[in-house]
């Protein structure tokens, strides 16, 4: 997959994913009533963070030091979600990619902080579930 490629799947992973939280279903729902299938990539990404989100979300309360994840916005949790299930469950792909890619989504469609906000706590994710060396 190229990276343009990975960078709109990633795009259509968050809307996915964001369209669930806004409906209160589950994301395998909103998969499920696509009148399209997604592609593997989005599939793989959406139900991965449904399947590990206790896991994934623990892991974000941790480091989102004086937030709680209910009170972040919506697209932020949705992209911190997504990004810390990469950094557990992908390997192959760099870091920097999936830092680089989740705060350039923030900046887009999120608020004028969401970009240093995502890329904080992502960085600490990082540093714990992908330490160097």
């Amino acid at each position: 997959m190229s990276v343009g490629s990975r960078r709109q799947a990633r795009e259509r992973a968050l809307s996915l994913l964001y369209e669930a939280d806004a409906k209160g279903v589950s994301p395998s729902a909103v998969v499920a009533d696509l009148p399209v299938e997604a592609e593997p990539f989005v599939v793989d990404m959406v139900q991965g963070v449904e399947e590990h989100l206790a896991r994934v979300d623990k892991l974000i309360a941790a480091h989102a030091i004086g937030w709680t994840l209910d009170r972040m916005a919506v697209i932020d949790r949705t992209l911190l979600r997504m990004a810390a299930y990469e950094l557990l469950e992908s390997p192959d792909v760099p870091v920097g990619a999936i830092v680089s890619e989740a705060v350039e989504l923030a900046k887009r469609f999120s608020t004028e902080d969401s970009g240093r906000f995502v890329n904080g706590i992502l960085s600490a994710i990082a540093g714990e579930v992908r330490p160097r060396g």
